[in-house]
């Protein structure tokens, strides 16, 4: 998933698609489908009506999966809608210790990374399942609306429960996004809400919720987007040489960068006695042109790039006893892309790629005493890859991933601990496509263990008011294998590669505190200081003649870096309620690779040593004004730290304006937002121009 995917060196290498537009009619057959099986629904709906009628058991969670002793970082609910932000990237851009590779535009490319370990050291969790590309190992989430989003968390080193699945601890750090759950008040067995919005580029985004009640214990909930974009904008790019002189100052308006998308988010929610289950189809198919890099003034690309993504996924969980519980997930998920290249002046291409993926998960808790519980899971996933480019060889890999955890808890110490083991194998198919030295990479067993442990130094209640302070450390490896385009990429894959390491040591401080008072309402900060180390760094290196490539283990990079979050409530006067968020962060992320070479202890590139943002919200009776800033101090978009590699430091605000009222007795809510108020000129990547001063108004109903 995702438009940097395809590309075997970096993520600037783009290989991309266009599918058929005969699948938008499918989608909207779907699309229809489901609307009518919930008009049926709503007319046949015979449960009884209750003052509030809140499908909870879909949030129930078994008892063992409370005991988290390192918090994370969260933005949920209202403040996250709030936010002028589109998808779940541009939201990611509020964590510490979070940089986000954007391309530009709606439809750009938007990529993570988690304290400078590189994106495919951090999982995504949508829902409780992992999302996956064995392909590249990189996940677009511009491809991931905010709309039906209730809460996004960021854990460092792995969410610290033992009651989850094994890949949930094989990861530096994971996203978890969770999105909302049916909730029916006043009697209500249904939701319909429906949202439209217009802004620059000639953007138009449609969504619509429809929530049902079919029974005291089933749920279901239908979310639709439709977005298109001719993703135009002004730009101003000028360069200029060390020496002083101006290279090229140009103005002009971004092109091939339109997108058309369509998405569908389809769940069942059931509540079971002590548990419940979830059912979910997700499909989106967008059609995208890649904007690409301005080089030598040239601005205008011919590339364009399709997308089908589909995936089904299923989550039971139950206690069984009142010490032990079991969870079982299950997916599959299709990823189709097809890239079509027709620039004369670069090598055509006209590529198709098909992703499946199988998985399957079993997690179980037992509580052998009160303040001490264990679990175990097991983890099998299959991956294919099929595509119809020159000599390609079919790669299939099976994962198989068994952990062991404990927790251990008493006044003044939690302990966590875990393993987890990994098994590896690839095949590769018909052996006959092989280029001379490849072949299928050798089994990969690798065992990775984590510590975590918190000391609670205050814990009080009284009156309403309470204080919690403590400090927190934890200790972990992990790696991450090769993707089937490190590894087996026409000309440019190793065969040969090994695993990439990562080992982690942090230590932080938690304090938060809850105000009786009338003015003062919370007050929240954690500071981390944290040491990473990365080795065996698969990195793309030249060989030979004629400018190839190939990917090999010569990376090493040490990070030392200081995350630090703060947060506070207020209600200076009756009716407003003003909210404030803080974060910064400090990197320092070496390349320690080879003691020859020129950029050796230099900062890895588009690492900034600072960077940092703040979120500022009022909310008065039906008004809701929202202000953001984000920061992005110095770096370099090379290996080497020199002068001509240099990228000046960014910053932009972001206002938006909120509303709500009545209008017939419907609930309403009207819309303004502008983004780079200051019409800031900036590029995160290179010569990928971002946009100036843009915003869009939208309206909101709900039925």
């Amino acid at each position: 998933m995702g438009r940097a995917c395809y590309a075997p060196l970096s993520e600037h290498n783009i290989i991309c698609i266009d599918l058929q537009y005969s699948l938008a009619k499918v989608m909207k057959s779907i699309l229809l489908s489901l609307l009518l099986i919930f008009a049926a629904s709503i007319k046949a709906e015979t449960t009884p009506s209750d003052s509030i009628q809140t499908i909870k058991g879909v949030e129930i969670t078994a008892r063992l999966t409370q005991r988290e002793i390192v918090p994370a970082q969260s933005l949920k609910g209202v403040d996250l809608q709030r936010l002028n932000s589109q998808s779940i990237a541009d939201a990611l851009r509020f964590f510490s210790g979070i940089q986000l590779k954007d391309y530009g535009g709606v439809g750009g490319i938007k990529t993570v990374d988690i304290r400078s370990m590189g994106t495919h050291h951090l999982g995504i969790f949508y829902d409780g399942i992992e999302l996956g590309n064995a392909q590249n190992g990189q996940i677009d989430l511009g491809q991931f609306s905010l709309d039906n989003i209730d809460e996004i968390s960021l854990y460092n080193g792995q969410k610290s429960a033992i009651f989850q699945p094994a890949s949930d601890f094989g990861n530096a750090g994971s996203v978890y996004i969770r999105t909302r759950k049916p909730r029916f008040t006043n009697g209500k067995s249904y939701n319909i809400k429906l949202k439209a919005k217009y802004g620059s580029s000639d953007l138009v985004r449609l969504s619509a919720l429809w929530e049902q009640r079919l029974s005291s214990a089933v749920s279901t909930s239908l979310n639709a987007e439709h977005l298109t974009s001719s993703g135009k904008y002004k730009f101003n790019y000028r360069r200029v040489t060390p020496s002083g002189v101006v290279a090229y100052d140009t103005t002009a308006v971004r092109q091939n960068g339109d997108i058309r998308a369509d998405r569908i988010d389809f769940n069942v929610n059931g509540i079971l006695q002590r548990g419940y289950w979830n059912t979910k189809v997700y499909f989106y198919n967008s059609q995208r042109g890649i904007p690409g890099a301005i080089v030598n003034n040239v601005w205008r690309r011919g590339e364009r790039q399709g997308d089908l993504n589909f995936f089904v996924q299923n989550r039971f969980q139950k206690d069984i006893t009142d010490r032990f519980s079991t969870q079982w997930l299950a997916k599959y998920a299709f990823y189709r892309t097809h890239y079509v290249n027709k620039d004369t002046t670069q090598l055509p291409a006209d590529n198709r790629f098909w992703q499946q993926e199988f998985y399957l998960s079993t997690s179980n808790a037992y509580e052998i005493l009160p303040n001490w519980s264990i679990s175990a899971s097991y983890d099998f996933r299959w991956n294919k890859l099929n595509a119809d480019t020159y000599r390609f060889v079919f790669p299939t890999r099976f994962s198989n991933m068994i952990s062991l955890a404990t927790a251990f808890e008493a006044r003044f110490i939690r302990i966590q601990g875990s393993v987890l083991a990994s098994f590896i194998h690839d095949k590769l198919h018909p052996t006959t496509r092989l280029m001379p030295g490849m072949k299928a990479t050798d089994n990969i067993t690798k065992f990775t263990p984590a510590l975590f442990i918190d000391f609670p130094i205050i814990d009080k209640a009284t009156n309403g008011a309470s204080t919690k302070l403590s400090v927190r450390t934890f200790a972990k490896r992990s790696f991450r294998m090769p993707t089937f385009n490190d590894l087996y990429y026409t000309d440019l894959g190793n065969s040969n590669l090994k695993p990439e390491s990562a080992t982690q040591y942090d230590l932080g401080v938690v304090f938060n505190k809850q105000y009786n008072g009338h003015l003062l309402k919370n007050v929240q900060f954690q500071a981390d200081g944290y040491y990473n180390t990365i080795h065996d760094k698969i990195i793309a290196y030249p060989k030979g003649q004629q400018f190839r490539w190939t990917m090999l283990n010569l990376g090493r990079v040490h990070i030392t870096g200081i995350d630090v979050m703060g947060a506070i409530a207020l209600q200076p006067i009756n009716d407003l309620v003003v909210t404030a968020r803080l974060q910064y962060t400090y990197q320092d992320a070496r390349d320690v690779t080879n003691a020859s070479d020129v950029f050796y202890k230099d900062q890895i590139p588009y690492i900034p040593y600072n960077s940092g943002s703040a979120i500022v919200n009022l909310a008065y009776h039906n008004w809701t004004l929202n202000y953001s800033f984000i920061y992005s101090g110095k770096r370099y978009n090379q290996q080497e730290n020199i002068p001509n590699n240099y990228m000046q430091p960014w910053y932009t605000s972001d206002v938006s304006l909120q509303y709500d009222f009545k209008a017939f007795g419907t609930k309403c809510r009207a819309m303004l937002e502008v983004n780079n108020i200051l019409n800031q000129k900036y590029d995160v990547i290179l010569n990928y121009p971002m946009p100036g001063i843009n915003g869009l108004v939208g309206l909101q109903v709900e039925l």
